[in-house]
């Protein structure tokens, strides 16, 4: 459904895309995060076909982006991070002007406006003026107008700033709701919201791709995914002891102890693959207790300040 090959866009000296490539496939929810500066908004302008690619192609909903770009927009929604509002009209003016450039039938816009406004959470809204929204309720509008003439593809850049926890539920389910029949691509800084709505990654910084997989490939790139908690207690052993004992193993690469509880020395272990039947056998072998052999589940905010951190 998308498919990007090598964009670049340079600005002048500055390279701020550098060859970046993907694919998204439809039914797919791809989470696209970064630092801010990392080229994250100027690549999704090249998608949408709102700013030139210096070199590269990029095809969306089987049009190509850069001559076709009258197509894509017609089959693309685009919530920028600052949504395009127009002050002085009221939501339901500018939703319908919306949906009629958007080429919506006339005989089915105020119904699919009203449908949208509702799964927004604007319902009831319909004469409030924009210029006197909150940050909240513009990016409520600002969601409503991407998605008003029902796209296939959608790309979202930071669509629940200004919402509060409660709001971002609803807007959540929403765009969850949303992929299961079309593509989107979302762009924010809220990493837990990546974690729950979006089964893979890209990630970019300095203009450049450094991580595209699934959340546990993207975790595990981060050399965070093979770590464990071992919980062991061997008579006459103290941490340091087991420690070593357990560092010579061949499956394992390295042992921290971390502290004591109740006579059971806890370990970190970390190992280029699962070392937890090795160790298992090892206790056994020496008649040690063991209370627990958990792996440890890295957040994507660890995977993220891991791969970033390497690339400054």
């Amino acid at each position: 459904m998308i498919s990007a090959q090598s964009l670049t866009k340079r600005y002048g000296s500055l390279l701020a895309v550098d060859k970046v490539s993907f694919e998204v496939e439809k039914g797919e929810l791809l989470g696209f995060i970064g630092p801010n500066g990392a080229g994250k908004t100027t690549t999704m302008r090249m998608l949408t076909g709102f700013l030139p690619a210096t070199e590269g192609r990029c095809v969306v909903a089987g049009h190509d982006v850069f001559e076709e770009t009258m197509q894509v927009r017609r089959k693309v929604g685009y919530l920028p991070e600052t949504p395009p509002l127009y002050p002085e009209l009221t939501i339901g003016d500018y939703l319908h002007f919306i949906a009629e450039i958007r080429g919506v039938p006339r005989s089915t816009r105020s119904r699919r406006v009203g449908e949208v406004m509702e799964k927004v959470g604007l319902s009831g809204w319909e004469g409030r003026i924009l210029g006197s929204l909150s940050k909240g309720y513009r990016q409520r509008v600002g969601l409503a107008q991407a998605v008003v003439h029902d796209p296939e593809v959608l790309i979202l850049d930071e669509p629940t700033s200004g919402l509060d926890p409660a709001q971002m539920v609803g807007i959540r389910d929403y765009i969850s709701n949303l992929a299961q029949d079309r593509t989107v691509i979302l762009s924010t800084h809220i990493l837990p919201q990546v974690e729950l709505l979006c089964q893979r990654i890209v990630m970019v910084a300095k203009g450049r791709v450094v991580a595209d997989g699934t959340l546990d490939a993207v975790r595990e790139r981060a050399g965070h995914g093979l770590r464990y908690r071992i919980e062991l207690r061997g008579e006459g052993l103290d941490d340091t002891l087991l420690a070593a004992k357990v560092g010579a193993l061949p499956e394992v690469e390295q042992v921290k102890p971390l502290s004591r509880s109740e006579g059971f020395s806890m370990l970190e272990v970390r190992a280029p693959a699962d070392p937890r039947t090795a160790i298992a056998g090892l206790a056994t072998a020496h008649s040690w207790q063991i209370r627990a052999m958990e792996r440890h589940v890295p957040s994507l905010e660890e995977a993220f300040l891991a791969i970033v951190g390497r690339e400054k």
